[in-house]
């Protein structure tokens, strides 16, 4: 006959938590983390528009966080580009159809910004179709 033993004064040891480098993807403890934003015009946060335009890094090392900071650093900052990913973030966690006026008003943007936005999201559509068959 088999008789189990009792789990009565065993330990569990509680996972750590870890972090991943976005420079070299090494896992790490989260608490040895180099975090930080740095500018990027594709970046916007899901829920709070103070963080748009800047995207989180999170690298398990200063130098590491620097390679990647000069990377973003060395990337132009792009408004239509900023501008297109807000009114993508409003047109898909809203209603499906707004108006100019109510696009402006749940993105904080005016109509000529809007407008451009639209155009260099619609050129970037245009380059990516003539790059695929």
């Amino acid at each position: 006959m088999w008789k189990r033993k009792g789990r009565k004064g065993r330990r569990t040891e509680r996972p750590v938590p870890t972090e991943l480098c976005d420079l070299c993807a090494r896992v790490f403890p989260e608490d040895e983390s180099v975090s930080g934003y740095v500018p990027d015009s594709s970046a916007v946060h899901a829920t709070n528009e103070w963080f748009d335009g800047l995207r989180l890094v999170t690298t398990c090392s200063d130098d590491h966080f620097d390679v990647i900071k000069k990377g973003y650093g060395d990337r132009p900052f792009v408004d239509e580009e900023l501008w297109a990913a807000k009114l993508t973030r409003a047109l898909t966690t809203g209603p499906p159809a707004l108006s100019l006026d109510q696009l402006g008003d749940r993105t904080g943007l005016r109509e000529p910004q809007i407008r451009a936005a639209s155009a260099w999201h619609n050129e970037r559509l245009r380059e990516q179709q003539g790059m695929d068959p």
